[in-house]
C-alpha cells in the first residue's frame, strides 16, 4: 500500500479548516509522520527550570499535517490505526506554575529531563518506569471557520492526553469536513491517565499510522479501541470522595503525593511529577449521590519506605 511521510516542515499551530492539506490520501494508506514534543523545540535536553519561564505558550503543542483523506466527508468516521511510535532518547516532564491539578500547591517550576533507552524512561533522580510511547494530541478539523486553539480537546479530537493512544490502539475520529485533515503531535515516552502535573514525558517521535473512512458512521465523538495492559501489578490507591469530582481528583492526588513522598523520600514536588507519570486516576463511582468516588492508582514500589 502507498505509503507518506510528512516533517517537522509540515507543523501548524491551530485547529483551521482553511489549512492547505499537507498530504493528500486514500484510505488504506501509510502515514509516517515526525512529531514535535509539546514545547516545539523551546525545551532541549540540556536545560534546567529557568526554560519553564521562557515558555511561549503560544507556540506550544504544534501539530504536523494537516492530511486530506479522499472519500472521507463529514458524517463519517476517520479510522485510526496507530502502527508504530518511536520516541527520541530524552524526554522532559515539569511543573509549569499555573498548570495542572494541583497548581496551588506547587507554584514553583520544575523540570526533569528523563533519559529513554530500551523501552526505560529513566527519571533524573534514577526512577525507572517502563516506557508507554502514546501521542498526546490527534484530532480532525472543526467544523466552524477559523482558527482554535491547539491545547483543547474538543469533540473532534485534539489534545485528549489518552495514555491508550499507542500502538496497537484503532482511533475512531468524527469528520467534521471533507477529507478531515487530520493532524497529530505532542508525544510522550510514558503518561499516567490524568497527566496530573499537566505534562508526561514529553518527546519528540517519528509515528507510523494507517487511515480508513468508515462511511455514514456518525460518531459523536472520538472512541477507540485498544488491547493494552497497565505494566504495574501491584497498585497502592489513594481515594478522593464528594459532590465535586474534580476536588475529589484534586484530593486523591494530593493523598498520593504524600505516599509517594513518605515511601521514596522524594521532594512533594517530585512526588507530583512522578505520578503523572505512573499514576492512573479513575473515576471508581458516580451513582451514589450526592457524593462520588476517585482514586489514584499508584505502583506500589512508589509507596513502600
Amino acid at each position: 500500500m502507498p505509503s507518506f511521510h510528512l516533517s517537522l516542515q509540515q507543523l501548524h499551530l491551530a485547529w483551521d479548516n482553511s489549512l492547505e492539506p499537507a498530504v493528500v490520501v486514500r484510505p488504506g494508506d501509510e502515514l509516517t509522520l515526525d512529531l514535535a514534543d509539546a514545547s516545539g523545540g523551546q525545551i532541549g535536553p540540556d536545560d534546567d527550570a529557568s526554560a519553564i519561564g521562557r515558555l511561549d505558550l503560544d507556540t506550544s503543542n504544534p501539530c504536523t499535517g494537516p492530511v486530506f483523506v479522499e472519500g472521507l466527508a463529514a458524517g463519517d468516521d476517520l479510522v485510526v490505526e496507530f502502527l508504530e511510535i518511536a520516541t527520541e532518547g530524552w524526554a522532559w516532564t515539569a511543573n509549569i506554575p499555573g498548570f495542572g491539578l494541583l497548581s496551588d500547591d506547587f507554584p514553583d517550576p520544575r523540570l526533569w529531563i528523563s533519559t529513554v533507552r530500551d523501552g526505560t524512561v529513566t527519571t533524573p533522580s534514577g526512577v525507572e518506569i517502563p516506557a508507554r510511547p502514546m501521542i498526546g494530541t490527534i484530532g480532525v478539523a472543526p467544523a466552524s471557520s477559523g482558527p482554535a486553539p491547539l491545547l483543547v480537546p474538543t469533540l473532534a479530537g485534539g489534545n485528549m492526553d489518552i495514555a491508550q493512544l499507542a500502538a496497537g490502539t484503532t482511533l475512531h475520529l468524527p469528520a467534521r469536513v471533507a477529507g478531515g485533515l487530520l493532524s497529530a503531535g505532542d508525544t510522550h515516552a510514558v503518561q499516567g491517565d490524568g497527566e496530573v502535573c499537566g505534562t508526561g514525558a514529553e518527546t519528540p517521535a517519528t509515528v507510523r499510522l494507517r487511515v480508513n473512512v468508515a462511511s455514514h458512521a456518525g460518531s459523536s465523538a472520538p472512541w477507540y479501541e485498544h488491547s493494552l495492559q497497565p505494566t504495574e501489578t501491584d497498585w497502592t490507591c489513594t481515594t478522593g470522595i464528594g459532590p465535586d469530582l474534580f476536588q475529589a481528583a484534586r484530593e486523591a492526588t494530593r493523598r498520593a503525593v504524600e505516599l509517594v513522598a513518605a515511601g521514596t523520600g522524594a521532594d512533594p514536588a517530585d512526588a507530583y511529577l512522578l505520578l503523572s507519570l505512573t499514576g492512573e486516576l479513575r473515576v471508581s463511582e458516580i451513582v451514589d449521590a450526592p457524593n462520588w468516588v476517585v482514586s489514584m492508582h499508584i505502583p506500589t514500589r512508589y509507596t513502600l519506605s
